[in-house]
């Protein structure tokens, strides 16, 4: 039980909802559209998934061969850092995972156009670039934008094409709003680890830019995300929506400031469950904004 508690650490499975949204969203707008097709849909989840697994285990590799992860740190524990389990076995689970990423990233060929097959090579070696090779995106403050590419704009608008063979207006202003919900989330880790990550020169954008820039991104962030759709707010309106529609943006908005605010009166180990709060607001705004489409069919 103790060593299945330690991979699950490994796995960070608090940040996990950031893959899970962005697939369910493209299902919402896609069951909305009449378009849903399931067995694409839940491949594309389970790549999402295990694309992610395997970025956060590469992730944990690559900055202990670094020396960027130190034991004692102030985030979650590091297993092979701690001497919980070896770097050997690692890496073998980072390749184990990323190998099912790639076998059920195949199946979904069978629903798109060969092109899909680069895209997901890119993403596959986006999941290592994040902390892996010469010049690691997580090292040189572009993992935001890496999270914003791969966990928002990505998953979001190819979920909605292999289901529907087309892109779609909606689903890419959700992709955007996805995107900037899964960096808040990296932002509150880099927030947490920034005297860790300065201590190793890990050039993260809080390192570079700080903590209170960082803050108000993540504040901002939030706020955007419900502006980018607009759109859709609009629709609502005009199309004379039920007014608990409004209700999705206005709880997410509520939890987004409280837990800005904590955020910035909080440090170190504090800041530990504001990550996975982060995470689940925006994994619930998703559901309840899916579950809202269906009640109102285009």
């Amino acid at each position: 039980m103790k060593r299945l508690k330690i991979w699950i650490e490994a796995v960070r499975l608090r940040t996990l909802p950031v893959s899970v949204a962005g697939v369910v969203i493209a299902m919402g707008v896609a069951a909305w559209r009449h378009e849903f097709e399931l067995v694409p849909a839940m491949l594309c989840l389970v790549f999402a998934v295990l694309a992610q697994v395997a970025a956060n285990l590469a992730n944990e590799y690559y900055d202990f061969l670094k020396g960027v992860d130190r034991a004692g740190r102030e985030g979650p524990r590091r297993g092979v850092t701690e001497g919980d389990f070896s770097p050997k076995a690692l890496r073998n689970a980072t390749v184990a995972v990323l190998v099912a990423a790639c076998v059920v990233g195949c199946c979904l060929l069978f629903y798109g156009d060969w092109w899909l097959l680069p895209v997901g090579i890119v993403i596959v070696l986006g999941a290592l670039a994040y902390s892996a090779g010469p010049w690691p995106l997580s090292h040189h403050g572009l993992g935001e934008l890496a999270v914003f590419i791969f966990f928002g704009l990505v998953p979001v608008n190819l979920t909605y094409y292999v289901m529907a063979g087309h892109f779609d207006a909606t689903a890419m202003l959700c992709s955007i709003t996805i995107g900037l919900m899964g960096v808040n989330v990296l932002l509150v880790n880099n927030y947490r680890d920034k005297d860790d990550d300065a201590a190793v020169v890990k050039r993260t954008s809080v390192v570079i830019f700080g903590r209170q820039l960082a803050a108000t991104a993540y504040l901002f962030n939030g706020f955007m995300a419900m502006a980018i759709l607009s759109p859709l707010w609009l629709i609502a309106f005009l199309s004379g929506w039920s007014l608990w529609f409004y209700a999705i943006p206005t709880l997410y908005l509520l939890v987004h400031l409280a837990i800005w605010a904590r955020m910035i009166t909080s440090e170190g180990r504090a800041l530990n469950p504001l990550l996975g709060a982060t995470a689940l607001n925006m994994l619930v705004f998703t559901l309840l904004l899916t579950f809202a489409l269906q009640l109102f069919k285009a």
